[in-house]
């Protein structure tokens, strides 16, 4: 008799706006080799693949041992999401660099990106999460429009699960017969775990925006950048640092000067700068720096840095 083998099932894209996904930080990974991983997030969605939408608002080509790779953001009404493209994706690769073309011609386009959620963890357990492009294209004010309606429907359907899921037990059952969708019954288990009690109005102030914005009532499509502050401003005197900017540099190289020669990760040395307070791509600016313009740092394997050695 032939060998039973047991099927991949592809996971379908969920619909996201960026906020909701930054904002997570569990991590539910496969046990087996055909069991996908997800990023759970705070209303619950459980994100293997995801659609997501907007301005580009950064792309770079950047080369390591196994070839060139990129990275960028596209902005929604919320926030960014941070995407790459990976030197094992060469099918990819072409397309990318017509994105980076027009990108460095200064024209800002409307996208929409496929891709696999991605996370990393810092050394104190912070999750980042971002996406591992598999398909991307170039739309036009009425498809993002039809992609706005999309992620803004999909997010009220979790809202009002999750507003079901507080006032029922948490369990299966109880959460069906609450009202909240079968489909998302494992996630909002696994997220009110994981997150307690939250306030999730400000995930309705994006969504009404972007309806918004889908409606004509806002005459620009491109997203505006939140106006709360940011994590490269915001003060941090609970962790015992001094408030005001923070200085990605000085970060990566005091975190390198204590490992003692040994290669630390990118994400690691990311992850350690938004921990502190400055913005990812702040991190990422500087890392590209202070290798490639400085020299206080080595890249001496494809993702791992060390001083440089007298540095």
């Amino acid at each position: 008799m032939a060998q039973a083998t047991r099927r991949w099932i592809r996971q379908s894209a969920v619909r996201i706006f960026a906020q909701e996904f930054f904002e997570a930080s569990l991590v539910e990974e496969g046990a087996g080799e055909y069991d996908p991983s997800f990023v759970v997030t705070k209303l619950g969605a459980k994100v293997n693949r995801c659609l997501v939408g907007g301005v580009i608002d950064r792309i770079e080509r950047r080369e390591g041992d196994s070839g060139p790779y990129y990275s960028g953001q596209i902005r929604d009404i919320t926030g960014a999401h941070y995407f790459s493209v990976a030197p094992f994706q060469p099918e990819l690769h072409a397309d990318t660099e017509e994105l980076l073309a027009r990108f460095e011609s200064g024209d800002r386009f409307l996208m929409l990106m496929v891709g696999r959620a991605r996370w990393s963890e810092s050394e104190d357990g912070g999750i980042f999460t971002s996406i591992r492009a598999e398909d991307f294209t170039i739309v036009d004010n009425d498809r993002y429009k039809g992609w706005l309606v999309e992620a803004a429907d999909a997010t009220l359907r979790r809202m009002d699960a999750h507003s079901a899921s507080m006032v029922s037990d948490l369990n299966p059952a109880a959460l069906e017969a609450a009202g909240v969708p079968p489909d998302l019954v494992d996630g909002l288990i696994l997220s009110r775990g994981h997150y307690g009690d939250f306030d999730p109005e400000g995930y309705r102030v994006g969504v009404l925006r972007a309806l918004s914005l889908a409606s004509g009532r806002t005459d620009s499509l491109e997203p505006v950048a939140p106006e709360p502050e940011t994590a490269q401003t915001r003060p941090t005197e609970e962790a015992g640092m001094p408030a005001g900017p923070i200085d990605a540099s000085h970060v990566i190289l005091n975190l390198l000067s204590t490992k003692a020669g040994e290669l630390v990760e990118y994400d690691a040395l990311v992850g350690a700068c938004t921990s502190a307070g400055a913005s990812r791509e702040a991190a990422e600016d500087a890392i590209e720096n202070l290798r490639d313009v400085g020299g206080e740092i080595i890249e001496p394997r494809f993702g791992f840095f060390q001083l440089l050695q007298g540095g």
